[in-house]
């Protein structure tokens, strides 16, 4: 898993770190951030799955909401980041 305290050799992993942390930040949390929800991004695996915790009204118990955004957040960073599999959201 890549995330902000483990150091990787692959340099073309942290590069596609960054880039779907910029896409989120600039694409989804514009989009979700108007209805007060929130996302985190918790990591990106060796097999290029992006993990991702829902904050705010979306990760808090209306699953149909959460599959709604999640879709959303999918849609949105294989488009910005083509190299990613799919986004999935972890407790």
């Amino acid at each position: 898993m890549i995330d902000g305290s483990t150091t990787m050799t692959d340099s073309g992993l942290e590069t596609l770190r960054d880039r779907v942390a910029r896409a989120l930040d600039e694409r989804v949390r514009a989009e979700i951030g108007a209805d007060g929800d929130d996302m985190e991004l918790v990591g990106i695996d060796r097999d290029r799955i992006v993990q991702v915790r829902l904050l705010g009204g979306c990760g808090l118990g209306c699953s149909s909401a959460m599959v709604a955004r999640l879709l959303m957040v999918d849609a949105i960073l294989r488009a910005e980041v083509p190299e990613i599999r799919f986004v999935e959201a972890v407790p």
